[in-house]
């Protein structure tokens, strides 16, 4: 098995270790999508302290709170090298826990984690009541001790922890753990010794995102086509499983819904009331949930377009499908899942299989839209600078038509950069040209406001689209690649 070395995470790296500067206690929170890494950045900023993880059983019909007392209790006992406990109660195991972490008995810094604790606790409603109690007497008390919350189940998190009036002034540190960015994400193709160029990357980055577990299963002595083909389209490949795990898992008997959601973003953004309509499903306060708990979990996100004359957010917005995964695996793992399981394509060409272009500009886009500080820094643009961006849409009216902006920053200075996304595998030609002129005549320019036309691309554009002088800035998003981190 190959050594993975542990990539990225500097700044969250840092965050955790400047808590190490306290002379009391920390109680803090990591949440964030599952297979993001959340437990091995704990797990690796430990490494110099002593550590002890547990984690809560997955949800099924036959999880009872009981059955997740148990397995912390073996955890536990394993830890402190003692015979089985009994656990019959949450307070005695947190007590337990704290007596045998304290200063007094130990050297140095004492690391906890709750890895998945939603599924800890969301069995006993005194599981919180208790581990608040127990901070606040005992666990607290051991300046040395930092206790990690750790979840995918970000909704859960939201209102049972960081809303809850229990656990309000207690929590020294909230991380929300986003994905590797495309810098982080090279540092590990070059890590496992990758050979494909850029636009290989970007394929692979199209169907994983920046997702540290995904990532993990790249064969570095194989193309971008192949590593897709034997992680999805083959039998037992690893993201052909991991839809279903994804939503039982972390949306257990809502996971249907959730599902439907999803999959009615697959093409592009809706607004809500296109999804409503679309699911059938009524405007009321539990659909709301839904799609808040998506994007709390990092599946979705919802852009607000805005008021470019006043710079204030609109009413209006668009949920959008932010999960390059998801997208893949429901455009075309899905649908294809009777014929993978025939290993009808065993031996097939992804080329052949997929018109895999047809999504690329929105798996592009969220690359983009991830890594926006690069475009700003290209612009010659500070975020002080910045007063609002995000992708843009205007609805039809009288006076004015629909139109849509993949990208727009609206300046301080009022100047409005109008970005163009463009993921192709050969040159772009000249008939992006206009293309983007209608798209900038569509568009409602307030008085007193100028607009530079920015165009995004990986593979290049041809001489015509360069000698044009059209574009105000042609930004190679390949340049991020090699970018240091």
């Amino acid at each position: 098995m190959r050594d993975l070395s542990f990539f990225g995470r500097k700044n969250e790296l840092e965050s955790l270790a400047s808590l190490t500067q306290k002379k009391v206690s920390s109680l803090l929170v990591i949440r964030g999508r599952r297979r993001i890494g959340k437990s091995r950045l704990v797990k690796e900023f430990a490494k110099k302290y002593r550590f002890l993880s547990f984690a809560g059983l997955p949800p099924t019909p036959k999880t009872t709170a009981q059955s997740q007392r148990n397995v912390f209790a073996e955890q536990l006992a394993t830890h402190l090298h003692l015979p089985k406990l009994h656990a019959t109660d949450w307070g005695v195991l947190f007590s337990f826990l704290a007596k045998e972490t304290q200063q007094k008995t130990q050297q140095g810094r004492v690391v906890i984690l709750f890895d998945e604790i939603s599924w800890m606790g969301s069995k006993d409603p005194d599981f919180l009541g208790k581990l608040k109690h127990a901070w606040d007497t005992e666990f607290s008390e051991n300046p040395e001790l930092m206790l990690i919350l750790c979840g995918s189940v970000s909704a859960w998190i939201e209102e049972n922890i960081l809303k809850s009036t229990g656990f309000m002034g207690r929590l020294s540190l909230v991380l929300d753990l986003n994905e590797l960015s495309v810098p982080e994400c090279n540092q590990f193709f070059k890590g496992i010794g990758f050979r494909g160029n850029a636009y290989e990357k970007f394929k692979i980055l199209s169907v994983t995102g920046g997702i540290p577990r995904y990532l993990e299963e790249i064969k570095s002595d194989r193309s971008a086509d192949e590593n897709i083909k034997e992680l999805c389209f083959v039998k037992h490949g690893v993201l052909l499983r991991e839809f279903k795990e994804i939503f039982l898992d972390i949306f257990a008997r809502r996971s249907v819904m959730y599902q439907k959601i999803v999959d009615s973003l697959v093409s592009g953004g809706k607004e809500f009331s296109d999804i409503v309509s679309e699911l059938d499903q009524s405007k009321g306060g539990r659909f709301s949930e839904y799609l808040s708990d998506l994007v709390l979990s990092g599946f979705i996100s919802r852009d607000h377009t805005w008021n470019i004359k006043e710079g204030k957010a609109s009413a209006l917005s668009h949920y959008r499908l932010s999960d390059n995964y998801l997208r893949f695996y429901l455009k075309y793992i899905a649908p294809n899942l009777n014929k993978i399981e025939g290993k009808h394509f065993e031996h097939q060409s992804l080329s052949v299989l997929l018109g895999f272009e047809s999504i690329m500009g929105l798996q592009f886009e969220n690359m983009i839209l991830n890594n926006r500080d690069f475009i700003w820094e290209k612009l010659h643009l500070y975020p002080s600078e910045i007063i609002t961006n995000n992708p843009y849409f205007q609805r039809p009216q009288l006076r004015k038509r629909g139109c849509q902006i993949d990208y727009l920053i609206q300046t301080k200075a009022n100047v409005l950069y109008a970005c163009e996304i463009k993921f192709l595998r050969q040159e772009i030609q000249s008939d992006i040209l206009d293309e983007m002129k209608k798209k900038i005549a569509d568009f409602y320019l307030p008085r007193g406001f100028s607009i530079m036309p920015v165009l995004i691309h990986v593979n290049g554009v041809s001489e015509a689209v360069i000698e044009s002088g059209y574009f105000s800035h042609i930004i190679d998003f390949k340049e991020l690649l090699e970018r240091s981190y």
